[in-house]
């Protein structure tokens, strides 16, 4: 026990540093993520199948490929696409790719959710706000998205800790996020159990955190509906 105690009390400062790296990178990927999303899943239902078909496209080989690959896509492929047609070094950040990357991951799977929140409401909400001689632009702004983000959040609040357990794989491309601080000290120290077991507990408590806050604004916006 002393020993456990020893080295997960040596780490702890180190994985909270880590920690504290995950959750910007998926703050910052759902937040654009859920950019990507909205227009892709409205460009989904839009009469229009040039964007229909791009749009399609895209959500089916981002959701058909995984997060690890596009990763490294990003950081090492795209770089050495430059320098083979350019001749010139482009080497990346590996948070800006991390962010990057997990933008894009998250943008398929959230216009699917968003797709589904908006054919969830009642075609007769369109109807009456055409007949209240709204466009379909402004219909779709004042009546069918504010309907369909209530919808979404339970999803959207899953997505968020989904994209925060990928976030790990980015211990593969040297970020030093929450893993990856683990993997450092281990190397050094051999401690496997203490320091891993304390990511572990890390992991679980950001995603219980979050878990929390969606069931509260969940319960927030049901309240303002019956009010």
């Amino acid at each position: 026990m002393q020993y456990y105690l020893q080295h997960l009390s040596a780490v702890f400062p180190s994985l909270l540093q880590g920690a504290v790296l995950t959750v910007e990178v998926t703050a910052l990927s759902v937040f654009f993520g859920t950019i990507i999303g909205l227009f892709v899943g409205m460009g989904r239902l839009a009469k229009n199948k040039l964007a229909k078909t791009i749009c399609a496209v895209y959500v089916d080989v981002i959701r058909g490929t995984p997060l690890l690959v596009q990763v490294f896509i990003i950081y090492f492929g795209v770089p050495n696409l430059v320098l083979q047609v350019t001749g010139n070094r482009f080497p990346i950040d590996p948070f800006i790719a991390a962010v990057l990357a997990c933008s894009i991951n998250s943008g398929a799977y959230v216009a699917e959710i968003f797709r589904a929140g908006i054919q969830s409401i009642e075609r007769g909400q369109m109807e009456a706000a055409r007949s209240l001689g709204m466009t379909n632009a402004q219909a779709m702004r004042y009546v069918i998205l504010p309907q369909a983000f209530r919808r979404v959040v339970p999803p959207l609040g899953n997505e968020f800790i989904a994209l925060m357990k990928d976030t790990s794989l980015l211990s593969a491309i040297g970020l030093e996020e929450l893993v990856r601080k683990g993997q450092l000290y281990t190397a050094t120290t051999f401690a496997s159990f203490p320091v891993y077991t304390g990511v572990a507990i890390i992991y679980l408590i950001m995603t219980m955190t979050v878990s929390r806050w969606v069931a509260y604004t969940e319960r927030r916006l049901s309240a303002g509906d019956h009010s």
